[in-house]
């Protein structure tokens, strides 16, 4: 197949423009079906997307995850493998809901989904997912993302929707998901229960407002005092206290527990009991328990008999004050701030308010609605979470899963040891709607379908539950549900467990660990995945935090306009170090938008010397030392890669192919091969090169693909007429009897050699034009007959001129060694050797100076302590740089002798 789209022979540009190739290529790789699996012969190898919501766009933890997603993708695929990387979007319940509300409301008609009525809002929400909810997916495609397209699944599409009912009838039928009444996280400007992943914490400035409550029938303490001080950050909720807690060991109390105090505003008497959750360090060493509106509460109220039921609940579902036991009618209906501030007045009014303290407060949010979250006490539906965890925890610890890197498993196995029930309903409309019907008398009837639920019920009117579940349970099904479960396809028999799954550490709990319990407990013990790959956070270069509030978030697709898509990934692969977090420096996407750049050059010469592709797979016949030297390094380099790719060290994998392409291949072997190209050189060896740098050229296109697809792909077709992609080319050879290694010590050691003369010569300031004599003491045969073999390479590329094995003159020299031997390069009337050694020492004085006041900072508790963290990673960074500086200075110094 010739290069597609091109009209003209397949001459390559002066210009490398990535947009416009780009764009298509991606088009042609789709439209031919390289990105789908087929190779039915061929071991699978499959991968889920976390599927980004439907209402999303592309941000830059998008693309850090899905480029390394894809590296995995376009490697395995080079292997051979049939590789599928499963591709969707999730719906995104309160997103999703409050996108099209908000577009409601800014409408012309102003009309609220209430008054349109379900069908024919959920109707207009499927209008909008198919005109605006391919964003995400569209961006996708410009980072080069090779997903399996054709198969594109939604978590609300027919099929998914039909495994999702099936998994909460069965769960409901085996008893492991059930309706209870608990403290869920509670939106009051959506009016739902959300998850605690929708939660956002926000130190604010609040109070801790201490009051007295007065002990009943006459009760003291043993001080004489005739009430007990409590404290809260909450006035309001004192409206459902139902006790007051204090440590059975505390003697302050002792005498009181089982008393009663009277509870102010409400004239309800609340019992005095002994529960561990009171400190006797902490404040008074006394708690108020509000069960209906705090987690910690619920469980002090639940190991004291208070049954849920029974709890109190104090506000409605938009955090107003409710009709309540003893709460008085002034109050009802008033928002719960409102409350805040009556009942504050009204305890100072009856001289109950004891202190008020500032504090900083940890406020729980709504991180879509913007509104603090309220601890609300309502029925829900649940997922006996523990029992799910049990066969989940035993998979990674029996090694059936593994987390990369290893440290992830600890917080894996904290979570689900300590895991609570699921609460899984929504008090949503868009979502996968509960499969449950409800009969006048409270008789609940789940089933997979209306008639189902009928045939259970009899001749009687039944209900729907109006809730949908929580998106993470249907999300919780991803890797068997895109794959045609419940049906038994051959897709789910062939890529079901997925390999790898690559993911953000901060979704372990919520993603990855429901994708483990309800993968094992559905799929015959079998977990989803063989590893779980959790990457970092991508900070800004300073290394903080990406918000809109700092200003500093960058948008991948900026950087895509004005770098490259090639360059944006390699930059985020390179940076990508087990887990670390990234500082994304916006130079190092330039400096690997230049190496696209160079290698994009390195291919022009190429194809100016008459080099083109090769045919062939396995490396041609060569006699020259630099081509077999050559063909060592593409399988070492590929070996190198494969080592990488195993281990997940994507930074591995991206410098050394970095280091490869650039410095081994355009500078040196290029370099090298120039003499063997020249007019009047011995034709054989010409031809020879000729077919080995094609074929070393089309190998780094290989090996450089999985990062850089874009500008390979081009390439790979310019370089000659083929007859497939490069997406599904195959992986170099790594045969280890191609690599001599006699030739690569050899050129290995002319690199070095030459290396070394060239930074002498520029850290003394020797004019690049110079050509000077090469003395060589202390070599061995060996070094000896290496150095006459080539020193044709050595004057040419170290501007010698001359060599010789005699002892250099007397005067001013710069000396290296290199292994044993000690080469001098006299420099007597070359430079001004006073004035250098003075320039070298004031300037190796002014680097020693700096590192040693950084060194000092650093060693300061005042300033590692109280300084940002930016401030002393810099000061690390810095001192790191002048220490080199002064090293390498001083060693220039040394050479002068």
């Amino acid at each position: 197949m010739t290069n597609p789209d091109t009209t003209s022979a397949n001459i390559i540009d002066k210009t490398f423009d990535p947009a416009e190739i780009e764009a298509r290529l991606y088009r042609h790789w789709e439209s031919t079906g390289a990105f789908r699996p087929a190779r039915p012969d061929a071991k699978p190898f499959t991968i889920v997307i976390p599927p980004p919501n439907v209402t999303g766009s592309l941000h830059i933890g998008h693309a850090l995850d899905n480029t390394l997603q894809d590296v995995l993708i376009r490697y395995h695929r080079l292997k051979g493998e049939d590789a599928l990387w499963v591709v969707g979007t999730d719906h995104a319940g309160i997103a999703t809901q409050m996108v099209v509300e908000r577009q409601l409301a800014e409408s012309t008609q102003a009309v609220t989904r209430q008054e349109m009525g379900r069908a024919a809002f959920l109707r207009t929400v499927w209008d909008w997912k198919e005109v605006s909810g391919g964003t995400i997916t569209r961006q996708l495609r410009r980072l080069g993302a090779s997903c399996d397209w054709s198969n594109e699944r939604f978590t609300m599409d027919a099929g998914f929707s039909a495994a999702v009912t099936k998994v909460f009838v069965r769960l409901y039928n085996e008893k492991l998901l059930y309706r209870d009444k608990r403290l869920v996280n509670w939106d009051p400007k959506f009016k739902t229960a959300i998850s605690d992943l929708e939660v956002e914490t926000r130190e604010v400035q609040g109070h801790f407002w201490h009051f007295r409550y007065p002990l009943a029938d006459g009760v003291k303490l043993a001080d004489g005092r005739d009430h007990i001080v409590v404290a809260t950050t909450r006035p309001e909720t004192m409206l459902g206290d139902m006790a007051v807690a204090v440590n059975a060991a505390d003697a302050r109390y002792a005498s009181v527990i089982g008393k009663f105090v009277e509870l102010p505003i409400t004239d309800r008497r609340i019992p005095i009991i002994a529960d561990d959750h009171a400190d006797p360090e902490l404040g008074s060493g006394a708690v108020k328990i509000t069960p209906g509106h705090d987690f910690n509460d619920f469980e002090v109220g639940k190991r004291a008999g208070i049954a849920a039921a029974d709890m109190l609940n104090i506000f409605d579902a938009e955090a107003r004050v409710a009709a309540c036991d003893g709460v008085p009618a002034r109050l009802v209906g008033i928002d719960r701030f409102e409350a805040r501030k009556t009942i504050v007045a009204e305890m100072e009014a009856l001289g109950l308010l004891d202190r008020v303290e500032d504090k900083i407060v940890q406020m729980p949010y709504g991180d879509r609605s913007g509104v603090v979250i309220e601890p609300w006490l309502t029925d829900q539906w649940y997922v006996d979470a523990a029992t799910l965890a049990a066969p989940a925890i035993a998979a990674v610890r029996e090694g059936k899963t593994k987390f990369v890197p290893a440290n992830w498993d600890k917080t894996y196995f904290n979570w689900m040891e300590n895991i609570q029930p699921w609460c899984v309903s929504r008090q949503l409309w868009w979502g996968h709607q509960i499969p449950a019907w409800y009969a006048d008398d409270g008789r609940v009837f789940v089933a997979e379908t209306e008639a189902e639920a009928q045939a259970q019920a009899g001749n009687i009117v039944l209900r729907r539950d109006e809730d949908v579940l929580d998106t993470w349970f249907s999300s919780a099904l991803w890797p068997f549900g895109t794959l045609g479960w419940p049906e038994q396809t051959p897709q789910l028999a062939r890529h079901y467990p997925g390999d790898v799954l690559v993911t953000g550490f901060d979704i372990i709990f919520f993603w990855v660990a429901r994708m483990m319990m309800q993968g094992i407990h559905f799929m015959d013990d079998v977990p989803p995945f063989a590893t779980v790959y959790c990457h970092g956070l991508v900070r800004d270069a300073k290394g903080i935090k990406m918000s809109k509030s700092r200003g500093n978030v960058v948008d991948p697709l900026i950087l895509i306009d004005k770098y490259g898509a090639d360059a944006l990934r390699f930059t985020l692969t390179a940076m990508e170090s087990q887990g670390r977090d990234i500082k994304l420096d916006e130079k190092r996407i330039e400096g690997y938008r230049n190496f696209a750049t160079k290698l994009w050059n390195a291919a022009r010469f190429a194809q100016s010397n008459g080099i083109v592709g090769s045919t062939s797979a396995m490396p041609p016949a060569a006699t020259a030392p630099v081509n077999r030297w050559i063909i060592g390094e593409v399988v070492e380099t590929a070996r190198a890669l494969d080592a990488a790719m195993t281990a997940f060290r994507f930074d591995d994998y991206a410098s050394t192919i970095y280091q490869f392409a650039w410095s081994r291949f355009c500078d040196w072997y290029l370099e090298l091969t120039k003499p063997l190209l020249a007019e009047g050189a011995d034709a054989g060896i010409a031809a020879e090169t000729r077919a080995v740098t094609g074929w070393a050229l089309d190998q780094i296109l290989v090996l450089l693909h999985p990062v850089m697809p874009f500008l390979t792909e081009e390439l790979w077709h310019k370089l000659g007429s083929r007859d497939h992609d490069l997406i599904v080319a195959a992986w170099p050879v790594t045969d280890a009897r191609l690599v001599d290694a006699d030739t690569a010590a050899e050129i290995d050691w002319l690199i070095r050699l030459v290396s070394e003369i060239r930074g002498g010569r520029a850290e003394l300031n020797v004019s690049p034009a110079a050509k000077l004599p090469l003395h060589v003491r202390d070599a061995d045969a060996a070094t000896q007959a290496r150095i006459r073999r080539q020193t044709p390479a050595l004057e040419r590329l170290a501007r010698i001129a001359a060599i010789s094995f005699e002892a250099a003159p007397a005067g001013g020299a710069a000396q290296i060694v290199v292994d044993a031997a000690t080469y001098t390069l006299p420099l007597e009337g070359v430079i001004d050797l006073a004035a250098e050694r003075a320039r070298l020492e004031k300037a190796a004085s002014a680097a020693e100076k700096e590192a040693a006041a950084l060194s000092g900072r650093l060693a300061s508790p005042g300033f590692t302590e109280k300084a940002k963290p930016e401030a002393v990673e810099k000061a690390r960074e810095d001192l790191a740089a002048r220490s080199s500086e002064a090293t390498r200075l001083r060693a220039a110094l040394a050479r002068l002798g």
